[in-house]
């Protein structure tokens, strides 16, 4: 009964060996030399100039958000239309419910402007 899953521990602990090794190879091997502006905390060229946690505008959270939920859409319409010779008219009739709630979002969300950049 055991046997069955030793294929698994062992994916799984080629898994982990995979990522731990590499990270203990460079931790050990890699030479460290720190200086004054490998320490630093920016690398630009140039000085911070505001403080990193500095309020951003809603609308580039508004923008994320709709760019997931039509980025999720696509993910759903490949599959549907491969097997949509299998899942028939139920299945078209289910898409196009789900693409007809997706459409009303989204004409309400350029009615209320909020694609609008000023």
């Amino acid at each position: 009964m055991l046997e069955n899953y030793f294929p698994v521990l062992l994916f799984i602990l080629v898994g982990l060996a995979i990522g731990v090794i590499p990270m203990l190879a460079g931790w050990l091997l890699a030479p460290s030399r720190p200086d004054s502006e490998k320490l630093s905390p920016y690398e630009c060229g140039f000085e911070a100039f505001e403080d990193a946690r500095m309020k951003f505008d809603v609308r580039y959270y508004l923008v994320a958000i709709l760019f997931i939920l039509f980025d999720l859409e696509i993910a759903f319409l490949f599959p549907w239309a491969v097997v949509l010779g299998e899942i028939g008219l139920f299945g078209f009739v289910s898409m196009v419910i789900f693409l007809a709630i997706l459409v009303v979002g989204f004409a309400y969300e350029w009615m209320k402007g909020a694609l609008e950049w000023e």
